[in-house]
């Protein structure tokens, strides 16, 4: 698949996720019917209907490729999957449950295991960003396309998000490494995209969570001039066992 095909795609899904998007406030603001999954995970009907928009208009425009998501049973058992795609259809499902807005709607597209194409939007925080290919990856603001090669903060110290407020030895031995001055807690897949837009500079998680939380924010993150890698700077390759993620650095092209 060429650089065009891939922005086609890309940019076909753009006003579906900002459907999606809104359709998530409107449940959330209707008020939510909850369940606990099998794996002790909250799920909410807002996750399903997001699912149902998002997998139809995918299945629409690319018909022969395969769709694993995060709240379908499909494709999960498979374990041969070239090029497929992973969708999360809330991210920080909790967040969305309790009226916090780091919540995320995403979408990659893997082709020969690596990530091709990456869109997330957050609804509550307004933001949508996409990408398709390397230096091609964008923040939609107003309407306009805003290249995130470009975006990088004024320098005053390297700064982190972390999943935890409490960081594990070996995590802050990372930040130790960088020169990491602080950090912040942040959840869903928006690190990806602020590490992207150069308001951070760095992500470092044990193994944890599965493919479809970081597939669409790790081509964003890459496709702006960033990196990511497990601990041992490895690539990180897509349609592993059960789906499940290694150990995870992320840096921003301020930090390389």
């Amino acid at each position: 698949m060429n650089l065009e095909e891939k922005k086609k795609i890309t940019l076909s899904l753009i006003d579906t996720f900002n459907k999606a998007s809104q359709v998530a406030l409107d449940l959330r603001k209707a008020g939510l019917k909850k369940e606990i999954k099998s794996d002790n995970t909250p799920v909410s009907n807002g996750d399903i209907e997001v699912n149902k928009i998002l997998t139809n208009k995918i299945k629409e425009i690319t018909p022969n490729i395969s769709i694993v998501s995060e709240e379908s049973a499909n494709h999960k058992m498979d374990i041969n999957l070239n090029n497929f795609w992973l969708i999360d259809p809330i991210d920080g499902t909790r967040d969305y449950i309790n009226n916090r807005d780091e919540f995320t709607l995403n979408a990659a597209l893997i082709l020969d295991k690596k990530p091709a194409i990456g869109i997330i939007t957050a609804p509550a925080k307004k933001r949508v960003f996409y990408s398709y290919g390397l230096s091609h990856s964008y923040e939609l603001i107003d309407n306009q396309e805003i290249s995130l090669m470009n975006k990088k903060k004024d320098f005053e110290g390297y700064t982190a998000v972390s999943y935890s407020s409490e960081l594990k030895p070996e995590i802050l031995e990372i930040h130790k490494k960088y020169k990491i001055q602080s950090f912040q807690k942040m959840k869903s897949s928006l690190k990806f995209c602020v590490i992207a837009a150069g308001e951070f500079d760095m992500y470092v998680a044990e193994p944890r969570a599965c493919e479809w939380d970081i597939a669409a924010g790790h081509a964003i993150l890459e496709h702006s001039g960033g990196k990511v890698t497990d601990f041992n700077y490895n690539e990180i390759l897509y349609g592993k066992t059960e789906f499940k993620n290694p150990s995870l650095i992320l840096k921003s092209k301020n930090i390389l």
